[in-house]
This record gives C-alpha cells, sequence and structure tokens, in this order.
C-alpha cells in the first residue's frame, strides 16, 4: 500500500531540511546556512506512532525572485504540495512575516489539502505562545516549533498522524523497487535531463549551470512492466576542487547513491570529449562494484559521426579498467537513443546477477590447465584446481591453488579476460579471489 504524503514548504533558509531531518530520523537532507541549498524536492520515509508516511522536503519558496532556479524550485514546490495529504507550512519566528510568507500563504488559502503553519526556531520553550502576528497568514493557529531542538515536534505530529489516519487506503503498488539505477557524471553533463528523459515528466531542476542538482533523488518508475528507481545524483568532483559545504555533502550523497546502486549510468558530455573527471567518476562506480553503462550525451550538437566514434575509441584506450561497460550515444535534450537505454540496463543487470554453475565453470579451468599459461617463481609453478561463484552482484569466483601469492596482477587479468570471453558478463565487475589448496 503506497503511504501518506506530507510536504513541508516554506522559503529559503527556515529550517525546513533540519525538521526533515528531525522527522525522518536520518541525515539525507543538506543542511546549510546558504540560501538555496536545497532545490529539487526530495522524499523520505518516516513514522510517527505506528503510522507510515512519506516527507517531501522542498526548494525554498520566493514569489518574486526570478533568478537561475527561482522559478523551477518554486514549480517544485507547489507540484510537491499538490501531492501532498498534509502541507506543512515553516515560517521564521525570529525574523518574522516576510512579503514570501504572505504570497505563499496566499497560494495555500485556496487549497483543499489541510495546511499546518509552522513557526520555526522558537528555541525557547517559554517563549512558544508568542506567535500572534503570524494569524494574519489566514492559516489557522499558528504551531510553535524548534526543528534543531524538536520542541513542539510531537504535538504536532500528534495531529499530523490524526489526519493521516482518517485518509482512505491508496490502492496497493508493487513492494519491490526493482533496479536501482544512479544517473553519474560530472557536473552540467546532463544527468537530470536524462532523468527527467527517463521518467517522462520534470522531477529534477534542469539549467545550463553546474552543480543544480545537491541531493540525490529517487524517482520509481515503471517502463514495459519492469520496476525501476532513477537516482539522479550532484555531479562529482574532484574532492580538492570542493570548496562549499553544501557541495560536499552533495558528494558524500552521491557516494551514497553509487554505494546503493545496482546499475551505474555514467553520463559523459560528447561535445567536451573524455576528461579526467570522467575516468574518475567510472573509477568510483568499479570501485564500488555496481554495474556500469556509458552514455555519451549531446550527440545531436556533435558535428559528425566521426566525432562520436573517435570519442569511443578514446573511452576504450583510456578507460580499460571499465572496458567491460556498453558505449551508447544519446540525446537527453530530444530523446535519440534514450530508448536503447532500457535494454542496455536489463542486460547488464542480468549480468550483474547472473551464478554460474560450478561445473560450467570447472569445464573452463580445465581449458585454461591444458593452454598451458601459468606463473613461475623459482622451483614453485602455480597450479589451478577448483573454481566456484562465492557471490553475485557483482559476479566473484573462488579460486582454489596451490600458491595464491604467485597470482600477479597481469595474470589475474589474463583469467579474467578468458573468462568475460567464454561467459557474458557484459557491463559488470567480475572479482576473483584465490584461496590456497593443496
Amino acid at each position: 500500500m503506497s503511504l501518506p504524503i506530507v510536504a513541508v514548504v516554506g522559503r529559503p533558509n527556515v529550517g525546513k531540511s533540519t525538521f526533515v531531518n528531525r522527522i525522518a530520523h536520518a541525515d539525507d537532507a543538506i543542511v546549510h546556512e546558504m540560501r538555496g541549498v536545497t532545490r529539487d524536492r526530495s522524499y523520505h520515509n518516516a513514522d510517527w506512532r505506528g503510522v507510515h508516511f512519506t516527507l517531501i522536503d522542498t526548494g525554498g519558496i520566493e514569489m518574486g525572485d526570478d533568478d537561475a532556479f527561482q522559478s523551477s524550485i518554486r514549480d517544485q514546490a507547489f507540484m510537491a504540495a499538490d501531492e501532498a495529504d498534509v502541507i506543512l507550512f515553516m515560517v521564521d519566528g525570529k525574523t518574522g512575516i516576510t512579503a514570501d510568507d504572505e504570497e505563499v500563504a496566499r497560494v495555500l488559502r485556496k487549497v483543499d489539502t489541510p495546511v499546518f503553519l509552522l513557526v520555526n526556531k522558537m528555541d525557547n520553550p517559554s517563549k512558544m505562545e508568542e506567535n500572534w502576528e503570524f494569524y494574519s497568514l489566514g492559516l489557522g493557529d499558528p504551531r510553535s516549533i524548534s526543528s534543531t531542538h524538536g520542541h513542539g515536534t510531537g504535538d504536532l505530529l500528534d495531529e499530523v498522524v490524526a489526519i493521516l489516519r482518517e485518509l482512505p487506503e491508496r490502492e496497493d503498488e508493487p513492494a519491490e523497487e526493482g533496479i536501482n539505477v544512479a544517473i553519474i557524471g560530472r557536473p552540467n553533463a546532463g544527468k537530470s535531463s536524462l532523468t527527467n528523459r527517463l521518467i517522462g515528466r520534470d522531477r529534477s531542476i534542469v539549467s545550463d549551470v553546474a552543480g543544480t542538482t545537491r541531493d540525490a533523488i529517487d524517482t520509481r518508475v515503471e517502463h514495459d512492466g519492469k520496476v525501476y528507481t532513477i537516482v539522479d545524483t550532484a555531479g562529482l568532483r574532484r574532492k580538492s576542487q570542493i570548496d562549499e559545504d553544501v557541495e560536499y555533502y552533495s558528494y558524500v550523497r552521491a557516494m551514497r547513491a553509487i554505494d546503493r546502486a545496482d546499475v551505474a549510468i555514467l553520463v559523459m558530455d560528447a561535445t567536451l570529449g573524455l576528461t579526467d573527471q570522467d575516468q574518475r567518476v567510472a573509477g568510483y562506480a568499479n570501485e564500488r562494484g555496481c554495474a556500469l553503462i556509458i552514455l555519451l550525451n549531446k550527440r545531436d550538437v556533435v558535428e559528425s559521426g566521426d566525432v562520436l566514434d573517435g570519442l569511443r575509441e578514446d573511452v576504450g584506450d583510456r578507460m580499460t579498467f571499465v572496458n567491460y561497460a556498453p558505449v551508447i550515444s544519446i540525446s537527453a535534450l530530444t530523446g535519440k537513443g534514450v530508448l536503447r537505454i532500457w535494454d542496455a540496463i536489463d542486460e547488464v543487470y542480468a549480468n550483474y546477477s547472473q551464478t554460474v554453475s560450478t561445473s560450467k565453470l570447472n569445464n573452463w579451468l580445465e581449458g585454461i590447465r591444458q593452454f598451458g599459461h601459468t606463473v613461475n617463481k623459482g622451483k614453485r609453478t602455480l597450479k589451478l584446481k577448483y573454481m566456484t561463484q562465492t557471490h553475485n552482484q557483482p559476479p566473484q569466483f573462488t579460486i582454489f591453488c596451490n600458491h595464491p601469492d604467485l597470482v600477479t596482477d597481469n595474470y589475474e587479468r589474463f583469467l579474467e579476460n578468458r573468462l568475460r570471453k567464454e561467459f557474458d558478463f557484459t557491463g559488470t565487475p567480475i572479482n576473483l579471489k584465490f584461496k590456497r589448496r593443496d
């Protein structure tokens, strides 16, 4: 059964993300004193007194400010309010009512959804009733809270879940999350445009300003009867280039998204060619053991197919450590080639999850022994005796041998290449472990 939704809205820096982290018992939402830290709406699981619900954190609403992001942030916030069963409108008790507060209140007075007016930053319990001015917003009784210290949040949640308990049950949805797909890459490569194209709606804010996405954003989507969780992540830079606290936290969220991904899609800007950052991001996915697809985005801007062919060769030459990853050219802007991504996800996930029987593996190992290529050191000769698969997602194989210490990196690569020729491991890393067996 799908969960009821509670949306937290308000202007920037009133404490929405701090409140969300407190209620969700997590630190998923980025908290910083800088204006506009939260841009896209993000979803978090929460519960109170046995009632489970989804909490939506939204970007700060500024009604009169139309900078590069504000209109999109405003739209994202109101989209969250439209899908919510309860709206929590948060204002700053220290600052008082602002023009933006009044404009948001004017919009919320017209909705049919229950609205709670939260006066935040009332950190002194003895002064929590001093909020008379906020009655002028016309949204009923103001409720004093402190997101930082938790004052007043329990009573508020009692009222919220009382409403949620009265809601009619929603239709059941598939319980499984499906395949977790993380969209990764350096800033401004087109990740959010691709995410919106895959899910079929504007889930992420798209801008040509690098660093637009700051949180990792999960969206559950169904395609051809299969379920996927698409995660748009912040653009990944070198740690030495991360000069803001907010960007550091975005980096941490992106790495967490890769950690829990089954499949990572590395989006590269074909107009710029292969960069050191692209190689570094691919390395992150490889180190964390998820399946990988490489996308050459912005093919609509590239002048000729020769440029794309040259970039493919460059990827093959300079990214040998992920030479198992399929390379697809697309345009997230026009949608050309995007449908091929679904088949690629299914293929690499199947390979990532597959189990090869022990009999097939040892038949393959017998062929390696007959081929005769091995490692010698002094009077010792490496002998491979037995093999079995000990894990999947990604596939891991244990080879029992007489002298595991003789296995060199070159010999391990030789075995991996031969194994890939015999079995289809397109898109997935594989791990080889060597254990002593006399």
